[in-house]
């Protein structure tokens, strides 16, 4: 976005949070559904994780908020030891990601789906991902 994009970005985004907390609200607002405010990044931390993502391969989606990474592995069986792995730690975190296989390449997206956008889980479980993955 030329010319204050960051800042539209961060207002729209502003602008998403709230109307999710007003649908939280509508619905009754359950302690699950309000904990995950707990998980928004401040502007500070986002500028700081979203470097650190990119310098890791990572990406920004321009059409969500959202993080998106592809994975290239030797063949099959190492592309699903991975998924296997991330599957593992996704469901500990009850965090999953939106991914997609063919052979020995996995996409992965990460969005916290019921915030509306980037979150800590998103962040910790990108770590974990590169981790993974370097492990492999």
């Amino acid at each position: 976005m030329p010319g204050g994009g960051a800042g539209l970005r961060l207002a729209l985004l502003g602008a998403r949070r709230a109307a999710g907390a007003a649908t939280r609200g509508a619905k009754g607002g359950s302690g699950a559904a309000m904990s995950s405010q707990s998980h928004w990044l401040t502007a500070e931390e986002r500028n700081q994780v979203l470097l650190d993502l990119k310098a890791s391969g990572w990406s920004e989606l321009g059409e969500r908020d959202a993080i998106y990474k592809e994975f290239n592995f030797k063949n099959f069986n190492q592309a699903f030891g991975f998924m296997t792995r991330v599957a593992l730690q996704a469901e500990k975190m009850n965090h999953h990601p939106e991914w997609f296989n063919v052979y020995s390449k996995v996409q992965i997206t990460l969005i916290s789906h019921d915030c509306g956008g980037l979150t800590k889980r998103d962040v910790k479980l990108a770590q974990f991902i590169d981790k993974a993955a370097s492990s492999v």
